[in-house]
């Protein structure tokens, strides 16, 4: 790292500026095109089925100052809860940023709640919820309407200058000495940069195809949005539920747009090559509605807007993969932030901007997440992106 600097327009000789096309078009994608807009590049996201369609757009929201402290994500973490504060000013417009209360409990039988010393709030589950401990205040938890989110910082980065194109990026073109990326192939067509981010959430295997890139894994989880108006209080809960039926973690996040995400059940179910495809596995919604019916009488009697799954990105060592990509000129790769995406897009969005524009990062030390450190992935078997 090195100390920060302002930020200036990045230009080539004769006033061209530096053109950046990024591979994906969810949050960390629009992320890093945000930042780069703002410093006087050119990006161009390229993505395949529409903005936030994935994870970027299914996700919970969540938002903690210090949940990742202790481990190599926390320096990303803090910077990045400092800069979502600061985003809703800097950009304008409402993806639902709030801060909240969060606690933790139990539901099912078997619990004794004279065990546990029940904070104030959380007074809209059922009876059969324990919840014993606070797990975030208002100071150190928060949560922004994910798909929300995600479009706003791309219409923040369009009126700086990026462009946003729906394609399929079917591989990366190389300079004559085969060590360069020098655009990619969209649609049949050939599209010139002078960079190419893989951000691709859990389809940046796909490009491994192109780029001696680690593996990226998806990690399938379910959700139920709910249409519960204002019944529901500013607390996130985070609870665990043990039965015959075995153990599950629901995750319950009321937004201030009326509605309440429900998640927590996770699967190892195969990713598929196209993200419109994704579809949750069989009986798992209805196993959740159940989990909803027990754990609050709201959710029992409130509309659900949305049943859906996404996968979220992951890598063997449980890390992101933010870097340029060894051996390869002009190729970065920024994925693999599983649950933390949402949280962790702004700062890798400005690290990535730096690293790009000026060769280093001024912010985060993005040495822990370097794609050098573990091995290439084999190529997929998938023939197309």
């Amino acid at each position: 790292m090195s100390r920060p600097r302002a930020a200036v327009s990045i230009l080539y000789e004769g006033g061209v500026s530096v053109r950046v096309i990024i591979c994906g078009g969810g949050v960390i994608g629009a992320a890093i095109a945000y930042v780069l807009s703002r410093r006087g590049a050119e990006p161009i996201v390229i993505e395949r089925t529409g903005l936030a369609c994935a994870a970027s757009g299914k996700s919970g929201g969540f938002l903690a100052l210090d949940w990742c402290d202790g481990t190599a994500l926390e320096d990303l973490a803090r910077r990045s809860f400092a800069l979502h504060a600061r985003l809703p000013e800097e950009i304008g417009g409402d993806w639902c940023y709030r801060r909240l209360d969060t606690f933790g409990g139990v539901i099912g039988s078997g619990v004794d709640p004279r065990s546990f010393g029940r904070p104030s709030g959380a007074g809209w589950v059922a009876d059969g919820v324990t919840i014993h401990r606070r797990l975030g205040s208002p100071e150190s938890t928060a949560q922004v309407h994910p798909a929300s989110f995600t479009r706003a910082l791309m219409r923040a980065a369009e009126l700086g200058g990026a462009e946003v194109r729906i394609g399929q990026v079917s591989g990366v073109l190389r300079g004559r000495s085969g060590d360069t990326v020098v655009g990619v192939e969209v649609g049949g067509e050939e599209l010139f940069g002078d960079a190419v981010v893989i951000a691709m959430g859990p389809w940046s295997i796909l490009a491994s195809a192109w780029l001696p890139l680690p593996a990226v894994f998806g990690l399938k989880g379910h959700s139920i949005l709910f249409d519960t108006g204002t019944q529901m209080p500013a607390e996130a809960l985070f609870l665990e539920q043990r039965n015959a039926g075995g153990t599950s973690s629901p995750e319950v996040f009321p937004r201030s747009d009326g509605t309440t995400y429900v998640c927590g059940l996770s699967s190892q179910s195969a990713l598929p090559v196209d993200p419109a495809e994704v579809a949750p596995d069989p009986g798992a919604i209805e196993r959740l509605q159940e989990i909803c019916t027990d754990l609050s009488p709201v959710l029992a009697r409130s509309a659900v807007l949305a049943r859906q799954a996404c996968y979220r990105p992951i890598t063997t060592d449980g890390l992101p993969l933010i870097g340029q990509i060894k051996g390869v000129k002009g190729a970065y790769v920024a994925t693999g932030h599983s649950v933390w995406g949402i949280l962790n897009a702004p700062a890798t969005g400005e690290a990535m901007a730096g690293l790009i524009l000026d060769g280093e990062t001024s912010t985060v030390d993005l040495a822990v997440f370097d794609p050098a450190r573990m091995a290439p992935s084999p190529p997929p078997r998938y023939e197309t992106a």
